[in-house]
């Protein structure tokens, strides 16, 4: 690997950039609020793209397209399932959720709405919430880091162990150094160069493989199924796909944009900004993907790669198409998806550890310096857990986001969407939502019943149990009070 290499100048500086950005945002940092929301001041723009970056992870540009490469269109399902509910997750929780914590102790967490909505005196609640976040968000720091470090040790010849550190090391030290500022001040750059590869790849492609009468007829030479939505599905397997969608409502790290909006008012802004965005970088991916299949089919000599891996697919395309400097920014892309995501998770599980069992249980007159220096450490110390469990080369990225969404989609998808739209909904609902819900989809992943993904019965299940065990008791007068003004707040300002 030659110093003089345009690619690793290109990542070099983007990079630097990132790190900048994290400085710029340390002068702006000066309470445990800034450190994990920004002070509740971002405008429609920063929160639509932020929202969409830091959802879109490493499978975006990896997982996706390879899984799109090797099995055709019928993979696509799970894009349209996204779209859906990224959709409803904009329309009934974005604006009420930031209303309702704002009106609940201007709850900084999940955990600490939680506790607030449902004046949870116990700690259990924000507690077993915590948790929750602490295991499953370690999981999908993993598959970040996973994506980063095939990303360095496909384009530099690195070996896996040290591309590890290196797609690792970037973005710790940003998230560290600037917080939930310097986090979404990066995402909407991010996200600007995740949509310029995801629409330039694919016609580059096109034009490669001779235009699109060609491109399909090279695909169809292959496997005239490709083109079959429902090509080795079955109804299980459809919903299944779509069910990713679920995964929405109980994201944290996209939840916690909402509750980083300005006000109420930049919300429906920010959703056309976001949706729109999200369906380029999503047709994009399908695209790269499928493509791929005309390209690598015509010159098997350069599909060595793509074989062993079909998640390199728009790394191999991007370095063989595109001149060298031109690769470098589009291979950047993957590196920004990788680094938004894994640094909201890193600043979610620190603000989890920092807010909720930090200051709630040990040092509850920590001042505001010693919480955002103790929220650093966290970074570093989740960090570093989640590259031991990156370790194992064999890791797949898509394996490890699916497992990780549909914890939480089903541990908190339903307590946020019934907590805004349901007044009569309890404390112990709550709490029997969060448990069923992550009960289930490890019990579900263990047992791999009847082949259908854990998010849907998680999701099902979780939301019976809120349902049930709230009609047990009542919620108290203090809780409908604060529901109420929350909603009159929305109504009047959305």
């Amino acid at each position: 690997m030659s110093v003089s290499n345009p690619t690793l100048i290109t990542f070099v500086i983007y990079i630097a950039a990132m790190v900048l950005i994290g400085l710029m945002a340390y002068r702006s940092t000066n309470n445990l609020s800034d450190y994990i929301l920004g002070g509740r001041s971002l405008g429609s723009v920063v929160t639509a793209l932020s929202a969409g970056a830091s959802d879109m992870s490493g499978w975006l540009l990896m997982g996706l397209p390879g899984a799109i490469y090797m099995s055709g269109l019928s993979e696509s399902w799970i894009a349209v399932g996204l779209i859906a509910g990224a959709y409803l997750n904009w329309l009934f929780v974005a604006g009420r959720l930031r209303v309702q914590t704002e009106h609940n102790g201007d709850a900084l967490t999940l955990p600490d709405y939680f506790s607030s909505r449902f004046e949870d005196k116990s700690g259990l609640l924000r507690i077993i919430s915590a948790v929750v976040i602490l295991v499953f968000f370690t999981i999908y720091c993993a598959s970040g880091i996973v994506a980063g470090a095939r990303l360095f040790e496909s384009t530099f010849g690195m070996s896996y162990e040290t591309a590890l550190w290196a797609g690792a090391a970037a973005t710790i030290a940003y998230t560290f150094i600037g917080g939930f500022l310097a986090v979404s001040w990066t995402d909407t750059v991010q996200a600007t160069l995740m949509i310029f590869a995801l629409i330039l790849t694919p016609i580059i492609v096109l034009l490669a493989t001779g235009g699109v009468d060609t491109t399909f007829l090279a695909i169809e030479a292959k496997d005239p199924t490709n083109f079959d939505m429902l090509k080795n599905t079955t109804f299980i397997g459809v919903i299944s796909l779509m069910g990713w969608g679920l995964g929405y409502f109980g994201q944290p790290h996209i939840l916690a944009r909402f509750m980083a909006a300005d006000s109420v008012k930049s919300i429906a802004k920010a959703r056309r900004i976001s949706m729109t965005w999200m369906i380029l970088c999503l047709g994009g991916t399908v695209a790269v993907g499928f493509f791929g299949i005309a390209y690598f089919s015509a010159h098997p000599e350069v599909a060595g790669p793509v074989t062993e891996n079909p998640e390199r697919v728009f790394i191999e395309l991007a370095k063989i198409l595109f001149n060298p400097w031109v690769a470098g920014v589009l291979l950047s892309a993957i590196l920004a998806a990788v680094m938004s995501t894994l640094s909201c998770q890193l600043l979610v599980c620190s603000s989890a550890l920092t807010e909720d069992f930090y200051k709630t249980f040990l040092r509850k007159s920590a001042s505001q310096v010693e919480l955002v220096w103790v929220g650093r450490a966290m970074v570093l110390l989740v960090a570093l857990i989640a590259i031991a469990m990156a370790a194992n080369p064999e890791n797949r990225v898509l394996g490890l986001v699916s497992y990780a969404w549909a914890g939480f989609g089903a541990a908190f998808g339903p307590v946020v969407l019934i907590s805004v739209i349901w007044k009569g909904m309890t404390r112990n609902g709550a709490l029997a939502g969060i448990l069923v819900g992550a009960t289930t989809v490890i019990v579900w992943k263990h047992f791999s019943l009847l082949g259908l993904y854990e998010i849907i019965p998680g999701f099902i299940f979780a939301s019976l149990a809120i349902y049930f065990v709230s009609k047990m008791g009542a919620p108290t007068a203090g809780m409908v009070e604060r529901f109420d003004a929350a909603e009159k707040d929305y109504n009047l300002n959305k």
